[in-house]
């Protein structure tokens, strides 16, 4: 099944939402509005009826195929996995300039572990995009060590790039992005060898203190590559997942989940930050563009889930975490220009590896 997971960052959704960041950097807010006032008033509002009636996926019959296809032009088509994976690297493509998203600097006061991290931490980002997440996490512990993966060649590029114009060289060396389609081949065994996976990390028979060639370079096929002598890095010690578990089909969500529990050392952390229900974009997708419940297609092909917190929940103890924190994160914010306010929903959790 190949399906991307490397969905950049929060998707577009994001492009101009983070006012929060004009809030300040001392202070930061994540319960502008209650949660549950909001969905008690779009349940109750019949023009959001469409969010919330059951879906059912109709099977075309072969008499019926010629016809559907004839008229497809007039609605969104159900994504396949492998235009799932497409849509995301043309969308990565579009907006590489580093312009569309915001540096998440809101991230540390969310996720103060980043910073108070043990030296030499290892923290895997997964769907960098263009490294608007890297880039707060290295400047903001100058100890911590950075492997961030994506299934776009291109935005892998673009990350480093701007990682570089920083000009500070000491953030070029922690940083080490790597391609990976998730979904399809799970995390390269130098990250964790099957050993350590099987012995549930618990040994360190395998760890290397091996030195990564800062000078990644992408491969023939592709791929990125990180050139290291022994066998591999033991795992790491936090994960982060922002805004990427949201751009893969619900089904698909689970084994994603488990690969990244599997590299994920005893007593790590995984960082979680995504779409919530009813969050403003989810509310503003027409009827035709569900393709499944809570789960909505762009017209670019690009998807997105929202996330309720029992769901949430239910994806990640199911994988084998504990549940730290789990909370709707709602903030409003301000469209200056256009003197409208809007209510953006957003799952925060953080998740923890048993000893």
């Amino acid at each position: 099944m190949n399906v991307t997971l490397n969905i950049c960052e929060a998707m577009r959704g994001e492009k101009g939402t983070e006012e929060e960041e004009e809030k300040g950097e001392t202070e930061y807010y994540n319960k502008d509005f209650e949660w549950e006032e909001l969905s008690a008033e779009v349940e109750n509002d019949s023009s959001f009826s469409h969010h919330l009636l059951p879906f059912f996926q109709l099977q075309p019959t072969s008499s019926s195929s010629s016809s559907s296809s004839s008229s497809s032009s007039s609605s969104i088509p159900l994504p396949q996995t492998q235009s799932d994976s497409d849509a995301w690297k043309r969308f990565h493509i579009r907006h590489s300039s580093g312009k569309f998203f915001k540096e998440r600097r809101y991230l540390l006061k969310e996720f103060p572990e980043l910073v108070s991290c043990k030296e030499n931490s290892k923290v895997l980002e997964v769907g960098c995009g263009n490294g608007s997440t890297v880039l707060p996490i290295l400047r903001g512990n100058e100890n911590v060590i950075v492997y961030a993966c994506d299934c776009s060649s291109e935005i892998l590029e673009r990350a480093k790039e701007i990682v570089d114009a920083s000009n500070v060289v000491a953030l070029r060396h922690r940083f080490h992005p790597f391609y990976c389609d998730l979904s399809v081949t799970g995390f390269p065994s130098w990250l964790a060898c099957n050993q350590c996976r099987d012995l549930n990390l618990q040994t360190q028979t395998c760890l290397s203190d091996a030195r990564v060639n800062n000078n990644n370079k992408v491969n023939p096929d592709g791929s990125y590559s990180l050139k290291e002598n022994g066998c591999c890095k033991g795992g790491v010690d936090f994960i982060t997942l922002i805004f990427t578990l949201s751009a893969l089909p619900l089904q698909e969500m689970p084994v994603s989940i488990r690969e990244c529990f599997s590299v994920l050392k005893p007593g790590g952390l995984l960082l979680f930050r995504d779409y919530g229900l009813y969050d403003m974009t989810m509310l503003r997708f027409e009827k035709d563009q569900r393709v499944g419940f809570r789960e909505y297609v762009r017209s670019d092909g690009t998807r997105s889930y929202f996330f309720c917190l029992d769901i949430v929940r239910d994806l990640f103890v199911g994988a084998g975490f504990i549940e730290v924190e789990l909370d709707y994160c709602c903030i409003k914010s301000v469209n200056r220009r256009k003197g409208k306010s809007m209510r953006r929903v957003w799952v925060h959790g953080k998740f923890q590896k048993p000893f």
